[in-house]
């Protein structure tokens, strides 16, 4: 379990979270929503120990996040931030491999390489493992970095944006993999997303921010609601079912 209590945040006199407390439980897939500025990467970025709260705190499996080591934290959480800064003649492997180094410090033994294998082929990327970064697809770049946290072993997984630049079918394909994370492997999956019929159709649990507090917070169905997203957004929404899920149109 995550939890997150009273946090506050502030950037030159100007309160970007406020007062945000939150349980999110385990082995579901949510999305932190809302318009730009709201808060969201904010608060995963608080999660993810990148930012500190200037007030409250953040407790994994009942203990402050703050007394974890980083190798600790790195063997409990995986985080996927928005941009990226890859070497271009990595190979996908030796990105992968990456993932390992809460565990082997460099010095990867058998079964740093099974989980790095493991990975590859859970991502659908063994083919290319040889491949370099800057010879692949928008979407496979994403997937080997996918593949990456995959390795790193962890129980939760943070995504900010992870559809971010990427077309219609590999974003949908990401989504569909990110949704088989939790399922196959019973990872915990929380993720900011823009597109909300991703967060409809792909997620157990959906938190939407505004101004920098929670909105609300609940299930697909208690969250998307036409009358509250045309409050959060401020823009006109019709929400429609399809397969038994909401999703929402605006205009």
């Amino acid at each position: 379990m995550l939890s997150l209590h009273h946090l506050h945040k502030h950037y030159d006199g100007t309160a970007v979270v406020k007062d945000v407390s939150l349980e999110l439980p385990s082995g579901k897939v949510i999305a932190l929503i809302g318009p730009n500025g709201a808060g969201k990467s904010t608060v995963l970025n608080m999660l993810a120990h990148q930012i500190k709260p200037d007030h409250g705190h953040i407790a994994l499996k009942g203990r402050p996040l703050n007394t974890y080591s980083r190798r600790e934290l790195a063997q409990n959480m995986a985080f996927l931030a928005q941009q990226h800064h890859l070497a271009a003649k990595l190979t996908v492997a030796e990105l992968v491999a990456f993932g390992r180094f809460p565990y082997s410090q460099g010095q990867l033994n058998a079964e740093d390489q099974a989980k790095i294998a493991q990975a590859l082929d859970f991502m659908e990327l063994s083919d290319l493992a040889e491949r370099y970064l800057d010879e692949l697809s928008g979407g496979q770049r994403q997937r080997a970095l996918i593949a990456m946290v995959l390795a790193q072993d962890t129980e939760y997984i943070l995504l900010d944006e992870p559809t971010n630049n990427l077309d219609l079918y590999h974003a949908t394909k990401l989504m569909t993999t990110v949704r088989r994370l939790c399922d196959e492997l019973g990872k915990s999956v929380i993720m900011v997303l823009h597109d909300l019929n991703y967060a409809a159709f792909y997620c157990d649990y959906i938190c939407a921010f505004k101004d920098g507090a929670i909105a609300r917070y609940g299930t697909v169905n208690e969250v998307m609601q036409e009358d509250f997203l045309r409050e959060v957004y401020q823009v006109a929404f019709t929400v429609t079912p399809h397969k038994g899920k909401p999703l929402a149109l605006h205009f």
